[in-house]
């Protein structure tokens, strides 16, 4: 998940336009719903507390009990500065204190008269358990999708519930269920991951409940070693093969959809940079494996239970190992160091020698694997058409594409190999 560092204006129009979207989904007619600023349902049966406000909503924490409403906030993000842990105990002060009341005073209201098909409905049909939602409102992305978090009356994260609402988010959704069926067997000593409570479809939507792993542990500083332990059990978690680039069913799933992309400039410059990048190093051999698929500080914390790490949608398997690591590294340099993205990019692919070492990546074969992951990275936001959703990163000219190709003509590999 790639979060702004700041809410531009635009973004904060896009976060308030989706509450009118997404709300209608969870709560469909005849269940009525009123956002801020406007009449008041009757009979409310559901108020949730927008926070910080509607301008700028991240959050629907749901409002009633305190415990409830702190114990969402809390469980809402895990926060990746000083600062953002700051904003959180203020909020959290502000709920215990009942000071909310004046300082966060947009609610959503929700009536949702006796009979009426909604996403509690159907949870407590499908769990067999009654559970209290808090909706998490992201930054615009194309997979940007219903995210639900579920507390019990004493506030404490039983589960939480994913909702894919388009051709892309539910294959998004079922390929997390997938991802964490495979690994659920894995019997992983450094790390741990949600476990599947139940798949299904609601009115069309393809849905995942999944266990909440217990962030709420003692805290334990993350250590490279384990970092790196846990990617290399990742990697292996469906075994690993060896294999020239050019020869492999990586290469081939990997070209296909490059193909795919050929409809627009930047697809075609990305489809050249990635089909000249295998021309002058198809012969290399590289070791295959799995990876994570978005691996970030902001998707795992280090407790004394170990490494949990969450949001599994982008797992895969038989791509060449050193992909997580090379994702961690620059997504962290962007969303959490604030690094120009485009400097970012010459940083991962200057430092891939060293930062794959420890995934047991050879030297001759670092900055082939960087730029691979950096073709593949391109693939997914010009294939998940993000620049038209308005994803932050979405357009690749401006950081990604210039900094791949001219890294792709500067490879000279002695022996180039012939590529169908």
């Amino acid at each position: 998940m790639t979060v702004p560092a700041e809410l531009t204006a635009g973004e904060a129009a896009r976060r308030a336009a989706y509450l009118t979207e997404v709300l209608p989904l969870l709560y469909p007619p005849p269940c009525a719903v009123s956002l801020p600023g406007t009449s008041t349902v009757d009979d409310t049966s559901r108020e949730y507390v927008v926070l910080p406000d509607m301008r700028r909503a991240r959050l629907l924490a749901p409002a009633g009990s305190t415990r409830v409403t702190v114990g969402a906030v809390r469980r809402y993000s895990e926060p990746q500065s000083l600062t953002s842990r700051m904003k959180r105990g203020a909020v959290v002060a502000a709920l215990r204190t009942g000071a909310s009341r004046v300082l966060l005073r947009d609610r959503v209201r929700v009536s949702t008269p006796d009979g009426a098909d909604n996403i509690e409905r159907c949870l407590r049909e499908l769990l067999g358990v009654s559970l209290v939602p808090s909706v998490h409102i992201g930054p615009a992305r194309a997979n940007r999708k219903p995210v639900l978090q579920l507390l019990d009356e004493v506030g404490r994260t039983i589960a939480f519930v994913k909702l894919g609402i388009n051709e892309l988010t539910r294959g998004l959704v079922r390929a997390e269920a997938r991802a964490l069926l495979t690994v659920a067997n894995a019997g992983f000593r450094h790390l741990s991951a949600p476990a599947v409570l139940s798949t299904g479809q609601w009115r069309g939507h393809e849905l995942l409940a999944s266990s909440a792993l217990p962030i709420d542990r003692p805290r334990v500083p993350l250590t490279r070693e384990t970092l790196v332990a846990a990617m290399r059990e990742v990697a292996g978690v469906t075994g690993l093969r060896r294999q020239r680039l050019a020869d492999s069913r990586y290469w081939a799933r990997l070209r296909a959809r490059l193909a795919g992309l050929t409809a627009t400039e930047d697809g075609r410059a990305l489809a050249a940079a990635g089909r000249d990048l295998v021309l002058r190093t198809g012969g290399l051999r590289l070791e295959f494996g799995a990876w994570h698929g978005d691996w970030t500080p902001w998707n795992m914390a280090s407790t004394t239970e170990g490494l949990l790490v969450w949001d599994w949608e982008r797992f895969d398997t038989g791509v060449p190992v050193g992909f997580d690591p090379l994702h961690y590294r620059l997504q962290a340099a962007i969303v959490r160091d604030g690094r120009e993205p485009r400097a970012a990019v010459t940083e991962c692919l200057d430092a891939a020698g060293p930062l794959l070492a420890d995934a047991g990546v050879p030297a001759e074969a670092a900055r082939v694997t960087a730029l691979l992951y950096l073709v593949d990275l391109a693939a997914r936001y010009l294939g998940d058409k993000q620049a038209e959703a308005g994803a932050r990163l979405g357009v690749l000219g401006t950081w990604l594409l210039p900094e791949l190709v001219a890294a792709v003509r500067a490879v000279d590999d002695p022996s180039p190999t012939e590529v169908s």
